[in-house]
């Protein structure tokens, strides 16, 4: 964020936030927040709906201790649900540095989800969460050295990281755990060797000194290389010949304190809000060529806040939601949670409240400002607004009071409010606002998220499609692009989820699901990760190859003895079958369903197999044509960002 930028005035603590920088920028030192290594847990979360936000609740009890301590440690929950969380800065770090380096932690570590743990290493600070108490712990499997860049080096730089090495094993034990070495080298003017050892405090003296004994030994082993890690359950330790400390900490905590004693004067949100704004302001003006796009991104998205009625004040938001009282809450998704809100003038609005408030969710907050704000549709929930300038970013929307499509076709008692005409009406909806999406908005939107869950319905039970954190906005001259995967399991198109392939008949395919599940009442199986029972892709090629479709019709459909309702059904499963065959060049786009929907005299081809045919494997028994379908980049195959279904809207 650049100085003058327009969300800094909407916090009434500029003249704060500028004496403090005052003091602050001629002497901050480096808060080493570039990331040494990132270790995810290879066991599952227990429960979304719970893991989540107790996640959440242990990074914010630890960065209160962080900010005024540089440790934290901290426990959220019971159970295989529980997070138990601990993060410390190294030695040589100011709390003005700590607390940036743990906010870059803390927006990293996330990367870990769905796993139930995992550690950072940064080469200034640490974190680590588990669903166990590991604050024991100081070896470990997972314990490792880094070796660094591949300058070689001679045998006095060797003997001299050695003498370092010991020196710091013996030193940090009877030093709070901690120690900064360094060794001249003899007959080499101007250098020498810097090494940094740090225990964690949670650790007693016999497992600290345990612990830098191991690191030793292998970071040693990185030798005659110039640079090594040692990164071990319970320490780090670096050396290099390189200056990579910062100076004796002693006055930078002074200023620190400083800091935190004005801050203190405010209440618990400015607190927050003063060392965001502190800590991106000197992060910008510190590294604004290494973080040039995040900068961006946060810049564009203040100036179409500024220029726009978009904008929210926080406090109007938490006072409209009861400061987001549970009662309130009208679901929980992978990225944040939906409450019901009532403004002063009485309107009503769902707000989402995003989980992870953080710099590298800028792009997707924007993301989401950006593209629901340029697009308007009577399909497509309405964006009536947002906030950023608060302790957490927050959108605002039209409320819906019949909310999400899920929770009525998988109920049997809401589901007979939804006859086969209702129902009709909300695909025919649906597909219109896709259409409108892929082929009518001034450029190709992909929304990458379509579940019955995303499809909101008004009170007259006419569907809007919500939830646009995920969409990609693509120029028409771009045919397709190589992705890291993100949506829900279940909807996700064979050539997406296997090969990061994204076109707009990705969009095809999970809308072909929901019609599948908005027929039948049932929830699409391939939606459990932990299950391989058939999906109702499957299901419905069967029974539609067999001719015994009616067999599995959703009980409140009632179609029995009407002949033309159950030859439209019959056609809508159908369609549903062409969107979710195998491969994506034989689907149809939103348009074509759209035309198949309306005009019920079309012949319609009939489909192909649908993917995933060997469910147990999860094989592909077709692929594209394309060679280059197969050199996808490794990034595009990755799963990080794939969250289980979880039927509320997001």
């Amino acid at each position: 964020m650049k100085t003058g930028s327009p969300l800094v005035p909407r916090c009434g603590l500029l003249i704060i936030i500028s004496s403090l920088l005052l003091l602050e920028t001629s002497t901050v030192a480096d808060p080493r927040s570039q990331t040494a290594k990132i270790l995810c847990s290879t066991v599952l979360e227990h429960n979304t709906t719970a893991f989540v936000p107790n996640f959440v609740g242990t990074m914010q009890v630890i960065s209160d201790q962080m900010r005024t301590g540089g440790f934290g440690v901290a426990r959220v929950g019971n159970g295989p649900d529980a997070n138990y969380g601990l993060a410390q800065c190294y030695g040589d770090l100011s709390l003005m540095d700590c607390v940036l380096c743990y906010a870059e932690a803390r927006t990293v570590l996330p990367q870990c989800f769905p796993f139930n743990g995992g550690r950072i290493f940064l080469d200034g600070c640490f974190m680590r969460a588990e669903n166990y108490s590991f604050y024991e712990e100081f070896s470990g499997p997972l314990d490792r050295a880094v070796c660094g860049n591949n300058s070689i080096t001679n045998s006095v730089y060797g003997q001299s990281t050695r003498q370092a090495v010991a020196r710091a094993v013996e030193t940090a034990p009877n030093n709070g755990g901690y120690a900064r070495i360094q060794v001249a080298l003899p007959g080499t003017p101007n250098a020498s060797v810097y090494l940094l050892a740090q225990c964690w405090r949670n650790l007693n003296r016999s497992s600290c000194t345990s612990c830098l004994q191991n690191a030793s030994a292998s970071i040693l082993k990185c030798l005659p290389r110039s640079e090594a890690r040692a990164l071990n359950t319970g320490c780090f330790m670096r050396y290099s010949n390189v200056d990579f400390l910062n100076a004796e900490a002693q006055a930078a905590r002074s200023r620190g304190t400083i800091v935190a004693i004005v801050v203190s004067l405010v209440s618990s949100v400015a607190v927050l809000v003063v060392g965001v704004l502190i800590g991106i302001y000197i992060w910008n003006n510190r590294y604004v060529n290494n973080k040039r796009r995040g900068s961006n991104d946060v810049n564009k998205m203040a100036k179409t806040l500024n220029n726009s009625s978009l904008n929210f004040k926080y406090s109007t938001l938490e006072k409209a939601t009861g400061s987001f009282a549970e009662a309130n809450k009208l679901g929980q998704g992978g990225f944040g949670t939906v409450y019901k809100g009532v403004l002063s003038d009485g309107r009503e609005i769902a707000v989402k409240r995003l989980f992870f408030n953080n710099k590298h969710r800028a792009a997707d907050f924007y993301n989401e400002v950006n593209i629901i704000s340029s697009v308007e549709h009577k399909n497509l929930v309405r964006l009536l607004g947002c906030s950023c300038s608060g302790p957490e970013s927050l959108l605002v929307y039209e409320f819906l009071a019949n909310r999400s499509l899920d929770r009525f076709i998988f109920d049997g008692e809401r589901g007979k409010s939804l006859n086969w005409e209702k129902r009709f009406e909300i695909i025919v909806g649906t597909v219109e606002g896709l259409a409108y999406l892929h082929e009518n908005s001034k450029n190709k939107i992909i929304h990458r998220d379509i579940k019955a869950s995303n499809i909101l319905l008004d009170s007259r039970l006419r569907a809007k499609i919500a939830d646009f954190g995920l969409a990609r906005s693509f120029e028409e001259d771009v045919s397709h692009i190589s992705t890291a995967i993100a949506g829900t399991l279940g909807y996700l198109a064979p050539e997406y989820l296997a090969h990061g392939q994204l076109t707009e008949k990705a969009d095809v395919y999970s809308f072909g699901v929901v019609l599948l599940e908005t027929v039948t009442g049932r929830q699409n199986s391939r939606s459990k990760a932990s299950d391989y029972l058939e999906s109702i892709v499957l299901i419905a090629w069967k029974h539609f190859q067999a001719g015994t479709m009616e067999r599995i019709y959703d009980p409140n459909l009632m179609v029995e003895g009407d002949g033309s309702m159950k030859e439209e059904i019959l056609r809508v499963v159908q369609i549903g079958l062409l969107c979710t065959q195998e491969s994506a060049s034989l689907r149809p786009t939103m348009s074509k369903v759209l035309q198949m929907l309306m005009k019920k005299e079309e012949k319609l081809p009939a489909p192909t197999n649908p993917p995933f045919m060997d469910e147990r494997t999860m094989e592909l028994n077709d692929t594209s044509e394309d060679p280059s379908y197969f050199n996808m980049t490794e990034a595009s195959s990755s799963a990080a960002t794939v969250t289980h279904s979880s039927f509320h809207p997001r």
